[in-house]
């Protein structure tokens, strides 16, 4: 493709805004927030690099084809004239997926089919369901849009997290949270229930300057025209910024610290971060300049009964506001009760975002006294 297309990022639901300010500051002109996501115009270079360098986008879409269709004979007949060729291979299978919403045409199944159908007859392409490569086909108000899946396995599997607790922080969430706290890289970040580590992992490659894509494949690589000798150089690792500060971690589950370094190992921030078995109550500010506590704990609507965790939560209320002074806290949670039993003093609560079937806030403070 030599014209700019348009790139869509998909978004977590309820952190396009984030996901719109890290597309800017990376460099991305034009990026606006659009139903679901963000978009900005682009060529391929730009779609590598968002799937390189991005951290809160779960996917990222090339958009190459719109127009309308009130039936699927219309469909069939207008996805014929997507010249298909220089948007896929003949020799890479595809998998055509179809979503329809407020439309005539209303089975995705069908759509879908006629959609594959045009691909095959028009270019060759094998159809299968386990291809690796998408082709998007979303039908809404009658109006049609084709887009390529050039990320393939979500964003948020980095390909260092071998190893999970229960209820995981998708990366990607995680990184857009850290945003929302203010969090540039320039201070510590201790979270005191990590699970597998992903918060202190996360903050270490931002304030690292490491790429979350540095390590992972991309569909894109299936695409015509794709230059991997281009590729190779983009994504070249280069030297981590010198950073002055540690990340911490801790957790009462001697399994989860085990997790967690083996996953900061395979970061290769391991020299950046600190994890520790401790409970809550044994939690103390670590040495240095203050900075960020950022917790996802328990919600008792997914983990077991809520009756515990008032009393886990007041405990936690309880440490930072005795040992923390200086320090901002940020508390994920889908329980506002819960929140509030930490005694802590929290601004406005931003827009709610879907965590796992759930609808979870982020609760944020100022620096504590």
């Amino acid at each position: 493709m030599t014209e700019p297309f348009e790139i869509y990022l998909v978004a977590t639901p309820g952190l396009e805004a984030p996901l719109c300010e890290e597309a800017l500051e990376a460099g991305f002109a034009g990026a606006r927030i659009v139903a679901g996501g963000v978009a900005f115009m682009g060529h391929m270079p730009d779609v590598w690099r968002a799937n390189l360098v991005l951290r809160g986008a779960t996917r990222v879409l090339a958009r190459i084809a719109s127009f309308r269709a009130l039936h699927l004979a219309q469909l069939d007949k207008r996805a014929r004239k997507v010249d298909w060729k220089s948007h896929l291979r003949p020799d890479i299978a595809v998998k055509v997926e179809a979503s329809c919403k407020r439309s005539r045409i209303y089975h995705a199944g069908a759509a879908a089919q006629r959609v594959a159908n045009a691909i095959a007859a028009e270019l060759g392409a094998p159809i299968s369901d386990e291809a690796e490569l998408r082709v998007m086909v979303r039908i809404e108000d009658d109006s049609v849009t084709i887009s390529l899946d050039t990320t393939g396995a979500s964003l948020h599997k980095r390909g260092f997290k071998e190893a999970v607790n229960a209820a995981p922080m998708r990366e990607t969430m995680a990184a857009m949270f850290l945003r929302q706290c203010g969090y540039d890289g320039t201070e510590p970040v201790l979270d005191p229930m990590c699970g597998s580590g992903t918060f202190p992992i996360e903050a270490a490659e931002i304030a690292l300057g490491l790429p979350p894509g540095r390590e992972r494949d991309f569909a894109f690589r299936l695409l015509p025209g794709f230059d991997a000798t281009a590729w190779a150089a983009m994504r070249a690792p280069t030297s981590p910024r010198a950073v002055p500060l540690r990340f911490f971690g801790s957790d009462r589950d001697p399994g989860a610290i085990r997790m967690s370094r083996e996953n900061a190992d395979r970061a290769g921030v391991a020299d950046f971060t600190a994890f520790e078995q401790l409970a809550i109550d044994q939690l103390r500010r670590p040495d240095g300049p203050p900075g960020l506590v950022i917790i996802n704990p328990p919600y008792g609507t997914r983990l077991g009964n809520k009756a515990p965790l008032l009393a886990l939560h007041g405990s936690l209320g309880t440490v930072l506001r005795s040992h923390f002074s200086g320090w901002r806290v940020g508390i994920i949670t889908a329980d506002k009760d819960l929140a509030r039993t930490t005694g802590l003093a929290f601004e406005k609560p931003l827009p709610p975002v879907l965590h796992g079937g759930l609808r979870v806030a982020l609760y944020r403070t100022r620096p504590l006294a």
